[in-house]
């Protein structure tokens, strides 16, 4: 009997075999990855097929970012191709625990119904600087395909401080000035969130930790804003899609400032709140920020093997 209880209490000590950690990309080797058991399992979820055939399925694609880079126009634009099927809002599955815990079927959920054929895309700006983003969605699908599109750092941090302060003036809420973030004891606040997420060097290290950088597409949201069409066209070999959308698909809307879409005749524009004038800001403060982002911009570059028009 001695025997039989202490051969069962070695089985119950005996280490639990964890999952292997993914594959480093190469420009990030050396940085070990701890081990973890993988949060949900894709058979945890049920498939409704509805009888004209459509389905909600996991995506394909992710949007990961980067916010007030242009998440919103690239997701209007891609969502002109007939294999797309893009959900309507921001999830928040990956990065807000109240939704990463109620597991793979309420994200799936969260889907529109697709056809078998169409690639199903979901956009969250926060996921890029989100550091426990990029393992969670290596977790649920390691082959998947996402879309990043980065835009002027300095012009982001702007753009990003004028959405807040919209929306403190829309709710009739007091909102300091730019200047107030930007500046603390006379020096640039670099704890200010808003420069903190257009490190981009930072956040891409924790994305090619899990993914190879041919898995991630870099959007130039500078020149889609001049041009989308060309950018367009990227996304759509990225995502090995048949060629469908066109230059006519886009024409220049002079009284808002910037490109609206045209689908089987009919126009759209972004909401009223895209594109949006920024504030004015001291030169001086602007040349600091550029002179901040100097180095972490070239860093950028050589990770990933380009350059953009940046300060």
């Amino acid at each position: 009997m001695a025997v039989l209880l202490l051969g069962a209490a070695l089985l119950i000590v005996q280490p639990q075999v964890v999952p292997s950690s993914p594959a480093v990309s190469p420009k990030a080797e050396g940085t070990a990855q701890p081990a973890q058991k993988e949060p949900f399992k894709k058979n945890d979820f049920k498939e409704i097929i509805r009888p004209n055939g459509t389905y909600q399925q996991l995506p394909q694609t992710v949007i990961i970012g980067v916010r007030k880079g242009g998440t919103r126009a690239l997701l209007e634009m891609l969502s002109l191709h007939p294999d797309i099927a893009a959900a309507e809002s921001e999830v928040h599955f990956f990065d807000w625990e109240e939704h990463f815990e109620n597991g793979l079927q309420w994200y799936t959920n969260q889907m529109p119904f697709s056809y078998p054929h169409q690639i199903t895309v979901e956009k969250t700006p926060a996921y890029f600087t989100s550091s426990k983003v990029p393992e969670r969605v290596y977790s649920m699908n390691k082959l998947i395909r996402l879309l990043l599109i980065l835009r002027d750092p300095t012009e982001r941090v702007l753009s990003d401080y004028t959405q807040v302060f919209f929306n403190h003036m829309q709710k009739r809420k007091p909102y300091p000035s730019i200047e107030e973030f930007l500046v603390k004891d006379g020096k640039l606040n670099v704890d200010y969130k808003a420069i903190n997420r257009s490190l981009y060097y930072v956040h891409m290290q924790n994305w090619l930790k899990y993914f190879p950088l041919d898995h991630i597409h870099i959007v130039d949201g500078d020149k889609l804003i001049k041009d989308p069409f060309p950018e367009i066209v990227k996304v759509e070999r990225f995502l090995n899609l048949t060629p469908q959308i066109n230059a006519s698909n886009f024409y220049f809307n002079k009284t808002k400032g910037f490109y609206c879409l045209r689908d089987s005749g009919r126009d759209r524009c972004l909401h009223e709140s895209k594109g949006r004038a920024h504030p004015k800001v001291d030169p001086v403060l602007l040349e600091k920020l550029h002179g901040y982002f100097h180095e972490p911009n070239r860093k950028f570059f050589e990770l990933v093997g380009r350059t953009f028009d940046w300060h």
